[in-house]
């Protein structure tokens, strides 16, 4: 391990470099010089009237929230935190912003793809929901439970030990998965719940400032962070990334540092050390878009929301394929399967970034906004997301992903 190594790697772990790289893999592509995928500009508009449309059906007067884990906590129409809080009843706000970031980080870190075939009929509501918002529903479910907290006349809180201790037929319980309901990635989810606990554990620094350590203790540090009572949106990715880095498998390091959701692609090259990387940090900024809401109940204001990137996950990647923006180069790369490392995936995911912001752009332009009444937290919302899930249904029968993505259930 050398210095310039870790001052390489720490570069990495930013949303800046997300975005640097991604464009620059754009780039590439426009040029031609991308194996597997080209990029069509003149398609752009296409992708633009779609999530405009969407948008416009879901917030007629336009008035889009940004995209946040909390969105689909309410599927179906109902409050669900805003019930267990008038049960719990929080006398301190940051009481129930630690409770509400403890579920925010197990419910985003668990929605890495559910797979066409399972499902969560919720015992509250006997409704069943499927994918994302099943995920969601079913980690609330799981927190509501008290099942992961050690603490029996505080239940509705999620503390690390728990996290430690959950076993596989604990959350295939949870989750409902058996033979008739499969759920892509189980093993991987719960290793990592189990490096959550232990990484949580570790970092009293970070978790464990007002307690017990917990996920949601994350809040008083980024609470710390603030100034006069404000804080960009990047301090909670680079809080994020620096405190929960060691959670994912074993991929990629450098200087020591582990880089997260980091891959290699053959077409990119640099005169250092970090050449052939492509950052992405998908659910790291997922989480970071999912504390802000938690944060706000303290009376944080978090500022510079374009300071993060769009995600590079499947459903706005599927836009961009399903509109013919992104095409393949060799067509039967749609029947075949990927790994989340090949430099297909890579190449598909670091381009979907690059194209949120050219699409927020010309979505704003086509609605007469801007960035500030308009920002890419709500395009993402109104959205690229919703829109890639309408054209799939559209497309394929389940609506699942143009591409067949070979999942650990920690990516994706």
């Amino acid at each position: 391990m050398t210095d310039s190594e870790a001052a390489a790697a720490r570069s990495l772990l930013t949303a800046s470099a997300v975005r640097t790289r991604a464009h620059f893999m754009l780039d590439l592509a426009l040029d031609g010089r991308l194996d597997a995928l080209s990029v069509d500009l003149g398609k752009l508009d296409v992708a633009a009237d779609l999530v405009i449309e969407t948008t416009r059906a879901a917030y007629p007067d336009l008035k889009v929230p940004f995209h946040s884990r909390w969105r689909h906590f309410s599927a179906g129409g109902h409050d669900r935190w805003g019930m267990i809080a008038d049960a719990r009843g929080w006398h301190d706000p940051q009481d129930e912003a630690r409770a509400a970031a403890d579920l925010a980080i197990v419910s985003v870190l668990l929605d890495a793809g559910a797979g066409p075939d399972w499902r969560f009929e919720e015992p509250a509501t006997g409704e069943t929901h499927v994918r994302s918002e099943g995920l969601a529903v079913a980690s609330f479910a799981m927190m509501a439970s008290g099942l992961l907290s050690t603490e029996p006349l505080d239940p509705i809180r999620i503390d690390a030990e728990a996290l430690e201790d959950l076993d596989e037929a604990e959350l295939a319980e949870a989750l409902q998965v058996g033979p008739g309901n499969p759920l892509a990635g189980l093993a991987g989810r719960l290793d990592l719940m189990h490096r959550l606990g232990e990484v949580v554990a570790d970092r009293e620094d970070v978790f464990a400032i007002a307690g017990a350590p917990r996920p949601g203790g994350i809040i008083d540090a980024l609470i710390a962070r603030a100034e006069d009572g404000r804080l960009p949106a990047e301090a909670i990715l680079a809080t994020v990334l620096d405190a929960l880095g060691p959670i994912w498998p074993s991929r990629l390091s450098l200087g020591g540092i582990a880089l997260g959701d980091t891959w290699r692609h053959p077409a990119f090259e640099t005169a250092d050390a970090t050449t052939g990387l492509i950052p992405l940090h998908k659910l790291s900024q997922w989480l970071s878009y999912s504390l802000i809401e938690p944060l706000m109940l303290t009376g944080i204001e978090v500022t510079d929301l374009d300071g993060l990137t769009g995600l590079a996950e499947y459903r706005n990647g599927g836009l961009f394929l399903d509109t013919g923006v992104i095409a393949l180069k060799d067509p039967a790369d749609a029947l075949r399967e990927h790994t989340v490392d090949s430099p297909l995936v890579v190449g598909w995911r670091a381009l979907t970034v690059a194209l949120l912001d050219l699409t927020a752009n010309r979505v704003r332009e086509k609605l007469g906004l801007d960035a500030e009444t308009l920002p890419l937290a709500s395009v993402l919302e109104g959205g690229t997301w919703a829109a890639g899930r309408r054209i799939a249904r559209e497309l394929r029968p389940g609506g699942g992903p143009p591409l067949a993505i070979v999942s650990d259930g920690t990516v994706f």
